[in-house]
C-alpha cells in the first residue's frame, strides 16, 4: 500500500462507527474506508442511481448520464487526484460514489417538490437526505439501521461543501444520533470529493449537451475555458474533423481543471504550514485548503453560468422539469390522503402525527427512481397529467 501524506485520513486511526459490530473491523484484507467503499456499491440505493436523472430526465438514449454513471465518473477523478497527493485512495472514491445518494427522482426538479411539500415540515435537502439514507433508511443489517458508515466518511458526506453552521432538522438528527462536529471544514478527501463532482458535471454535462443537439460547437466556444482548450485540441490534431474532438475536448478541460486543483492545492498546503500536519489541521485550517486557482475558479463560474443559461433553463429542459415537478407534488398529495397506496410496509410505518407523517411520505417518494415514479403516477393519479395538459 502506497504510503499516505500526514494530512491524509489514516484508516488504523478511524474515529469508528456509530454501532458495534462483532468481529470488529477486520473483514480479510480490507480496512474500515475500504469496507466504506464496498457497502455503498453494494447498497440498494446506490443501485437505484441508475435510473435517476442527471441532466436529462428518464433519457431515452442508452449513451446519456444519469446519477450512477456521474457517480462512477467522479469517483474515477477523484481517485486521481487522492493518488498524486498522498490521500486516502478508498476514502475519497467511497465518498464520490455516495455523494448523491440523497437525490429524489428528476433531479432538482424533485427535490423543489418535496421542499414545497415539507415546506410547514423542516423542508427537503438532498445532502441531509442522504445521510439519512444510510443511516437510517437502508437495512442491510440484522442488529442496526442503515450501512453503519465509519465517522471519516459520514463527516466527509455532510461537510463536502464546508461546514454547516444551520443544519436543517434531518442533518441535526443524524448529527445528533453521531456527532460530525458540523462546524469544523471536512477532511482534505472530503473537499476533493465535491471538486472532483464539480469538474465532472461541468465537463460531462457539455458532452450530454452537445449529444442532445441543445448545444452547439460555436455556443460553447463562447466559454473562455473551452475556447482555451479547444484550441489546444486543435493544435494536436490538425487534420482530425471536428466531429471526432468532441470527447478530446472534454478530456482536455478535465486535465486542466484536474492539474489546476493539484498545483492550487499543494500551493495551500505548503502556504498553510500543513505539508507536514495531521489531518486534525485540515479540518482546523478555517477555510478550503483544496481549491482551484482564482483564474481557474472564475473560468469556472463562467462555465456554469453557460451551462445554467443553456443548458438547464433550455425551455425543452424547464418543460420536462415542470411535468417532473408535478408528478412529485401529485404524489405526494396522494400519499398524505391515502398512505396504504405506498405499500403495507410503508403504509405500517407511516404516523398519523406531524411532521413524521410528511417526512415519512418524503422518504418514500425520495427513494424513487425517475421511472418508479413515472408508474407510481399513473397508477395513483391515471391520466392526471394528460388532463392538465390539455
Amino acid at each position: 500500500m502506497k504510503k499516505l501524506a500526514p494530512f491524509a485520513c489514516d484508516p488504523a486511526k478511524s474515529r469508528g462507527r456509530q454501532h458495534h459490530e462483532p468481529g470488529g473491523e477486520a473483514r480479510g484484507s480490507r480496512d474500515i474506508f475500504q469496507r466504506d467503499r464496498d457497502r455503498i456499491i453494494h447498497s440498494i440505493s446506490f443501485r437505484r442511481l441508475r435510473h435517476k436523472t442527471q441532466v436529462f430526465i428518464a433519457p431515452d438514449g442508452d449513451h446519456y448520464r444519469v446519477r450512477l454513471t456521474h457517480s462512477l465518473e467522479v469517483a474515477q477523478i477523484g481517485r486521481t487526484i487522492a493518488r498524486v497527493l498522498g490521500l486516502n485512495e478508498d476514502l475519497t472514491e467511497a465518498l464520490c460514489l455516495a455523494h448523491d445518494i440523497g437525490h429524489p427522482p428528476f433531479g432538482h426538479s424533485g427535490e423543489d417538490a418535496l421542499e414545497e411539500a415539507l415546506a410547514a415540515h423542516g423542508g427537503f435537502d438532498h445532502n441531509a437526505h442522504c445521510l439519512r439514507t444510510l443511516m437510517l433508511l437502508e437495512n442491510a443489517y440484522p442488529r442496526f439501521p442503515g450501512l453503519n458508515l465509519s465517522w471519516e466518511m459520514l463527516e466527509g458526506l455532510a461537510k463536502h461543501n464546508g461546514p454547516i453552521i444551520n443544519p436543517g432538522w434531518a442533518m441535526r438528527e443524524v448529527n445528533e444520533a453521531f456527532p460530525l462536529e458540523l462546524t469544523s471544514w471536512p477532511s482534505l478527501e472530503a473537499q476533493i470529493a465535491a471538486l472532483a463532482d464539480d469538474i465532472a458535471y461541468d465537463n460531462h454535462d457539455i458532452d450530454d449537451g452537445l449529444r442532445a443537439g441543445i448545444l452547439s460547437l460555436e455556443q460553447i466556444l463562447e466559454v473562455p475555458l473551452v475556447a482555451r482548450c479547444w484550441g489546444q485540441v486543435k493544435a494536436r490534431h490538425p487534420d482530425v474533423p471536428e466531429n471526432r474532438l468532441m470527447r478530446e475536448l472534454v478530456r482536455e478541460q478535465i486535465g486542466v481543471m484536474v492539474n489546476d486543483l493539484i498545483d492550487t492545492t499543494r500551493a495551500n498546503l505548503q502556504a498553510l504550514g500543513l505539508a507536514e500536519a495531521d489531518v486534525s489541521a485540515i479540518r482546523g485550517a478555517g477555510r478550503a485548503v483544496a481549491a482551484f486557482s482564482d483564474a481557474m475558479r472564475e473560468e469556472e463560474r463562467t462555465l456554469k453560468r453557460f451551462m445554467y443559461a443553456n443548458l438547464y433553463h433550455h425551455p425543452l429542459q424547464l418543460q420536462a422539469a415542470e411535468r417532473a415537478r408535478v408528478i412529485v407534488a401529485d404524489l405526494f398529495e396522494a400519499y398524505h390522503e391515502d398512505p396504504s397506496l405506498m405499500g403495507s410496509a410503508w403504509d405500517a410505518s407511516c404516523s398519523a402525527e406531524e411532521p413524521h407523517r410528511s417526512r415519512h411520505i418524503a422518504d418514500y417518494i425520495a427513494g424513487m427512481t425517475d421511472r418508479f415514479a413515472e408508474r407510481a403516477h399513473r397508477e395513483v393519479c391515471g391520466d392526471k397529467l394528460e388532463r392538465r395538459a390539455h
